[in-house]
């Protein structure tokens, strides 16, 4: 008698232990319990100590963490037809538990997939330029896209980051040649602008020497000062203009005349 009341009571001690610890939940801070009772969605429960009735009601465990979601490279085609392959990284949180469970199955996956048609549709409206000058740009629009689709499912899309944008070997050629001639132009384009602002400066101070015969002769003897300073075999001096106006206007004397 005393040996079945106490395998009578052995059993009701592992039966209620089995119902405490299949009635006791803990959920963490960061962790949230969506509630079932009898299928049917009752409430989100947590953090801390959560009982519930075991086999009557149902917990699903939802991480309200922000999760960082790496983007699998995608095969992109630009606006001007240029092939590129991109990479990025979706950084999500769960925001509201119950749309995360009801509203959509798994969702991280269904945002996985979300975001891989999102990157391809965004960048395929812009040109290579833009994708490798403007990701910020870029960047927001993609969040944007994704965000307005994964607000019914309760997920709130804080970032995207495009990591790498890869390009074949014929386009980083072109690219290279392209960037060349455009450090050519620019070359060129200064060295211009030099020589318009070098013709102004020589333009004014010819103006200015024109107004003073004397500063010309000054200039001429500072001349011939820096050309005696070099070692050189063989100096041609100029002679000044003045002094050529001078010459040509004396005329030859008269001959005397001759005796018959």
């Amino acid at each position: 008698m005393f040996a079945e009341f106490s395998f009578l009571f052995l059993i009701v001690i592992v039966a209620g232990l089995v119902f405490l610890s299949a009635a006791i939940w803990i959920f963490r801070e960061y962790e949230r319990g969506v509630v079932f009772t009898l299928g049917r969605f009752q409430r989100v429960k947590g953090p801390g100590l959560v009982l519930i009735i075991p086999w009557i009601q149902q917990v699903v465990r939802v991480d309200l963490r922000t999760v960082v979601l790496e983007v699998p490279t995608q095969d992109v085609i630009s606006r001007d037809n240029v092939s590129v392959k991109v990479s990025a990284v979706v950084y999500f949180s769960i925001v509201d538990p119950q749309k995360a469970i009801i509203n959509v199955v798994n969702y991280l996956n269904a945002t996985s997939q979300l975001a891989q048609t999102m990157l391809r549709s965004v960048l395929g409206k812009h040109s290579l330029d833009d994708m490798l000058a403007e990701r910020e740009k870029l960047n927001q629009a993609i969040r944007d896209s994704l965000a307005t689709q994964t607000d019914s499912w309760g997920i709130k899309v804080a970032a995207v980051e495009i990591k790498q944008v890869d390009l074949t070997e014929s386009m980083i050629r072109a690219i290279a040649r392209q960037a060349e001639a455009e450090r050519e132009r620019r070359a060129k384009v200064i060295h211009a602008e030099g020589e318009l602002q070098a013709s102004e400066k020589l333009f004014e101070a010819a103006r200015i020497l024109a107004q003073e015969p004397q500063a010309i002769q000054l200039r001429y003897l500072e001349t011939l000062t820096v050309i005696g300073a070099d070692k050189n075999t063989t100096i041609v001096f100029p002679l000044p203009l003045e002094l050529i106006s001078f010459l040509g206007q004396l005329k030859p004397p008269a001959a005397a005349p001759q005796e018959k």
